[in-house]
């Protein structure tokens, strides 16, 4: 049978049709260049499958560049983060850049443009900039410091440079064409004056380069082939065009820029900032926190990085926005979950249940099958006593043919155990069930291959022997939105969306295999979901994250609503 052929999206087709017509395999370079502003969410994702993946398609290099030209909002702890992410992400890179290793050539061009009349330094206030600038529909103004002398404009911009102006007093813009469709063509600011220390290069400068002039020509420098961008760049690759033109060596290769669209997820904000909001308003712990859609709030939730990688496989890349629905990438993570976790039984509801036929003080221990899927997990051993955690929602004194869990007078099996018996239950002063007794059949155990063992009964609890159990503190996380698109209503904030019931703190009962697990251990409990160690656990307490359901409960509640 022949194997089936990955159809190419479109920028692979790029990228086929250059290598077509005249790029040479060592022409390939692909970058990934974040600004390290802020911790890396599932929209990056994306880019990074697709840059790094290309990379691989290629055998070509991909650099990791940090755009780092606002130092009022940029932190190596950021940068840490990024780097941290892309490597559990399976990628590397192949050399780590930043955009201010290139601050001193970007300063060295932009003296060139002055000196060739096409940048100029403009004193206005950014007020008066934005007034003059025109609409979509009406022709820019040009500035009256436009026609500014040569010489005059070199002394002003070696001014702002060393440090002899404050924030606001003037700009450097680029000399392009004020009645231009494109307002980003409407002689846009090159420079602007900041007296902050930067990450990297402390007070050296007191002047940064804008994004625009910093994009390109960044990409210039390092060669890089195919410059890719989100959709809102497009209206960008006219200016990023205009500045490699001014400078670009025939002899060198010439970066294209390309945009794809971004892949908004549903019940979902990945705006930096408004992450930053949920942060700073305690709506969540950190960037890390579990609900939030970062890379690092999805490993601690955990999230594998295969599941992250197959979700940005299935989603594509495509020239048009569109809402993806966050039940898909949790579909992801449950499908590899459920081929790699290992089984283990947790009670996080817990009823006591007494085998009243069962010696007090004896314990057994049951063989126990670790991944049913996968033979290669082997098997571990659980204590079997008289008495026992289940569920609460797994016992009904009274209940209809269609619940075939425990009731008062009915059977199930107990998961690679006995098939008990209800007998009676006992109840506290309010009504509510404390305990409840049964009698188990001592022939029926599972893989005993008697005839009791092979009994049919329709129910299959998970439980936990209590003289064993291990109490643990449990987060049963939920999406952070109740609304499929919290960011929008014209008529409300995305803050009004948050989810009550994003988390809830519970202690649960554990099997006591799981005395040893260890931070980022993922397991499945069995009938309640996959979780992870968080880490915040210690020796003493552990700490589970719920990472996802075993089913999208979510579906239905929107199908009954």
């Amino acid at each position: 049978m022949e194997e089936e052929v990955k159809s190419l999206n479109f920028i692979e087709h790029i990228v086929e049709e250059d290598l077509a017509n005249g790029y040479g395999q060592q022409d390939l370079r692909f970058r990934f260049p974040p600004e390290p502003n802020g911790y890396l969410h599932i929209g990056h994702a994306s880019s990074i499958c697709l840059n790094f993946g290309l990379g691989l398609r290629y055998n070509a290099p991909v650099n990791l560049r940090f755009d780092d030209t606002n130092p009022a909002k940029e932190e190596k702890e950021y940068v840490d983060a990024i780097k941290k992410d892309v490597t559990w992400l399976g990628y590397e890179w192949d050399t780590e850049r930043y955009a201010s290793d290139y601050f001193q050539q970007l300063y060295d061009w932009a003296v060139e443009l002055i000196k060739q009349g096409k940048a100029y330094v403009d004193s206005q206030s950014s007020e008066e900039m934005a007034e003059q600038k025109g609409t979509p529909t009406e022709v820019g103004k040009e500035s009256p410091y436009r026609n500014r002398s040569v010489e005059e404009n070199l002394s002003l911009f070696e001014g702002m440079k060393n440090g002899d102006f404050e924030e606001g007093k003037h700009v450097l813009r680029a000399k392009i064409d004020m009645t231009s469709s494109n307002m980003l063509m409407r002689d846009p600011i090159m420079y602007r004056v900041l007296h902050k220390p930067h990450h990297r290069t402390n007070t050296d400068w007191c002047i940064y380069p804008m994004y625009d002039w910093t994009h390109g020509e960044s990409d210039y420098i390092e060669q890089v082939s195919h410059s890719l961008c989100t959709l809102e760049f497009l209206p960008h690759r006219e200016l990023y065009n205009w500045f490699l033109d001014q400078l670009v060596d025939s002899n060198k290769l010439r970066p294209k820029q390309r945009e794809f669209a971004r892949r908004n997820l549903s019940h979902t904000v990945v705006s930096k900032r408004k992450l930053l909001q949920l942060v700073e308003n305690g709506v969540v712990d950190s960037w890390d926190d579990p609900r939030m859609p970062t890379i690092s709030g999805l490993r601690r939730r955990g999230y594998t990085p295969e599941s992250i990688r197959n979700f940005a496989e299935t989603i594509g890349i495509a020239k048009r926005e569109n809402v993806v629905d966050v039940s898909l990438l949790e579909f992801h993570v449950r499908e590899h979950l459920n081929k790699i976790a290992p089984r283990v039984m947790a009670v996080l509801n817990p009823l006591k249940v007494v085998i009243t036929n069962y010696e007090e003080g004896k314990e057994e221990w049951l063989e126990a099958e670790n991944n049913p899927g996968d033979e290669s997990a082997g098997s571990r051993k659980v204590p079997f006593s008289r008495e026992l955690y289940i569920e609460q929602e797994d016992f009904r004194e009274e209940a209809n043919r269609k619940f075939f869990r425990l009731k008062l007078g009915g059977e199930v099996r107990l998961k690679n155990g006995y098939i008990i018996k209800a007998e009676s239950c006992t109840k506290d002063v309010e009504g509510n069930i404390t305990e409840v007794q049964c009698t188990y059949d001592p022939k029926s155990k599972s893989g005993s291959g008697t005839e009791e063992s092979l009994r049919k009964v329709k129910g299959t609890l998970h439980w936990v022997s209590v003289p064993h159990a291990i109490k643990a503190e449990v987060r049963l996380y939920d999406r952070l939105f109740s609304d499929e698109n919290p960011d929008g209503h014209k008529d409300k904030d995305f803050m009004d969306f948050v989810n009550p019931d994003s988390l809830e703190k519970i202690t649960g009962y554990l099997e006591p295999s799981m005395k040893n697990a260890k931070v980022g251990d993922r397991f499945q409990f069995q009938r309640l979901g996959y979780f992870n160690v968080d880490t915040d656990s210690t020796n003493e307490n552990l700490v589970f994250n719920r990472t996802v359901t075993l089913r999208d409960t979510w579906a239905k509640l929107e199908q009954k609503s």
